[in-house]
């Protein structure tokens, strides 16, 4: 019984272990995670690029994809859909975009916002 009542100590290798993987992570997290603001927006519609705009600018676009008209409003270095034929408006929902990698997508219409910054993001889409 006396030894199911023992407790484990944590040992110096332990708290060594520990600590590294603390600051890999942290070290990771600063270097991969890409908060700065996005400076441009290219739209794309099904494969095609259709533009690329600067978001320190105050404009509304409308684009017609297979759906009908979507309307795209940029405001002052940010983006959102703004108005989509399609159904359930999940482009719509997705709100106001502003930083470098965020993707949003109409898939019914194939117009796709995609926020760029200085350095380019790995994600899906580059791939």
């Amino acid at each position: 019984m006396n030894a199911i009542k023992s407790q484990i100590k944590p040992l110096l290798g332990d708290w060594l272990v520990l600590i590294a993987s603390l600051i890999i992570v942290i070290f990771l997290f600063q270097s991969l995670w890409v908060r700065e603001p996005a400076s441009k927006l290219k739209i794309r519609l099904a494969d095609k690029v259709i533009g690329t705009y600067d978001l320190n600018q105050t404009r509304e676009l409308h684009i017609h994809g297979p759906k009908g008209e979507a309307i795209i409003s940029i405001q002052q270095g940010k983006v959102r859909f703004k108005q989509s034929p399609c159904a359930n408006q999940y482009c719509v929902h997705q709100g106001w975009l502003s930083r470098a990698g965020q993707v949003a997508i109409c898939l019914p219409n194939q117009i796709s916002l995609q926020l760029m910054g200085a350095k380019s993001p790995y994600d899906s889409l580059n791939y």
